[in-house]
């Protein structure tokens, strides 16, 4: 049923065909890529901490501010590779080849981490690299699924794709539970020694690399002369000045709620230190993956019909309940945290698809991925004081970082309420 709508660039004379469609080709092999990239990397994300922790075992008093320096690097200095492979990506009007490059580097980074009896340093090149990964990829994969739905759709394409997303973190997520079981020593409660998490390190490589294989076979969308018209450079915009006031609001408001949301090691860190051991924490972290991918491609269809704004606000007020309950959870009480991980779940479910369909909506005519390598990079860029500010608070009090987290969620949905206009 799907229909073929002609989309017109007065400036260069170039004609881009999409298909009219909620779910197409491109988007399900994007869908696998990702589903095969997330097996890779959810085998082992639930383990750093505890990778990290055997690591300094003889400076434990260090383990919260390394951990943040860890993931805030990693996943901010990364992230500034967005925007620019968005705007290199608008400015050569490719996409497949970028993100291709990017899955390809993620993929090569994990048997580094086999490096890390040198110290923990080895474990920052590692993740770094992984994020640079991504940093490569995310921008012009993301305006790939754009390109490839009319836009009454794109909330249901991001969501699939997240879904997927998330669906293979899921099944990593059990793959890791089944091999922390096999490897965890009965008396401490995590794995029982450093070879045995390289072992499952150099396993994760095999399905990063199938999920590459997916995306060669992507399409990319294809450009055509109008008759009588002149190809000229595509010049994106890279000023976020000149973009619509409330996608710069937008902005200001994800960056805002980055502060306070720190690296999902702390709630796993936490969840240990309420009392339950690796294997059950790992359990729970399969529940918020399965959560987030059984409701992603709904909420992104629903913000198709509703709207994106509102929809933002009612997930950023649960991950602001979510979040404090996290802080106020004792150790008597730690079986709440079964509740509480795929109630986080529902919140990346109605936030994470909608968001990049939000950006999509609204970013200036030819530079798709520029605005959107902006978002990731706004996102990235408050993370590396959002960790080390995790991991200091981490230090003071294991509740403080996640109420510091409610409150900015909070603050975030009132400027979203006030500021932005759908």
């Amino acid at each position: 049923m799907a229909s073929i709508i002609a989309h017109q660039h007065a400036n260069s004379g170039i004609q881009r065909t999409v298909k009219k469609v909620g779910v197409s080709r491109n988007i399900i092999l994007a869908g696998f890529t990702s589903f095969f990239t997330d097996i890779s990397s959810e085998m082992i994300y639930p383990l750093i901490q505890a990778f990290v922790s055997m690591i300094m075992s003889s400076q434990k008093a260090l383990l919260g501010p390394i951990l943040g320096i860890i993931e805030g690097v990693s996943e901010s200095t990364a992230s500034l590779l967005k925007v620019f492979f968005g705007y290199y990506s608008d400015r050569i009007q490719k996409r497949k080849l970028p993100a291709i490059a990017g899955y390809s580097t993620s993929a090569l980074a994990k048997p580094m981490l086999v490096l890390a009896s040198f110290g923990w340093h080895f474990v920052l090149l590692a993740r770094f690299l992984d994020r640079v990964g991504k940093g490569i990829r995310t921008a012009p994969r993301d305006a790939l699924i754009s390109e490839s739905t009319a836009r009454e759709t794109q909330g249901k394409a991001f969501g699939f794709h997240r879904g997927m997303d998330f669906a293979g973190a899921a099944l990593g997520s059990l793959i890791c539970f089944f091999l922390v079981l096999r490897f965890m020593d009965p008396a401490t409660k995590t794995i029982k020694s450093l070879n045995d998490f390289y072992l499952l390190f150099l396993i994760s490589v095999v399905p990063a690399l199938i999920g590459v294989v997916f995306f060669f076979f992507v399409r990319e969308e294809k450009f055509h002369l109008d008759p009588g018209g002149k190809r000229g450079e595509p010049v994106p915009n890279p000023d976020p000045r000149r973009y619509d006031k409330n996608l710069r609001v937008f902005f200001l408001a994800q960056l805002i709620f980055t502060l306070g949301n720190s690296s999902n090691q702390f709630l796993l860190l936490r969840s240990m230190n309420l009392g339950h051991a690796l294997s059950t924490v790992v359990l729970m972290y399969l529940a918020f993956n399965l959560s987030t991918s059984l409701l992603a491609t709904f909420f992104g269809s629903l913000s198709d019909r509703i709207g994106r704004k509102r929809l933002l606000m009612a997930g950023y007020s649960l991950y602001a309940a979510v979040y404090t309950a996290f802080g106020f959870i004792t150790p008597e009480a730690n079986l709440l945290l079964w509740f509480f991980w795929p109630a986080y779940g529902v919140y990346y479910a109605m936030t994470e698809g909608v968001e990049k369909a939000f950006v999509s909506g609204i970013a200036p005519e030819g530079s798709k991925a520029t605005a959107l390598g902006f978002y990731h990079t706004i996102v990235g860029a408050g993370l590396l004081p959002a960790s080390i500010i995790a991991g200091i608070l981490f230090s003071i009090l294991p509740s403080a970082p996640f109420l510091f987290g409610g409150a900015t969620a909070l603050v975030t949905v009132a400027m979203l309420g006030f500021s932005v206009k759908e």
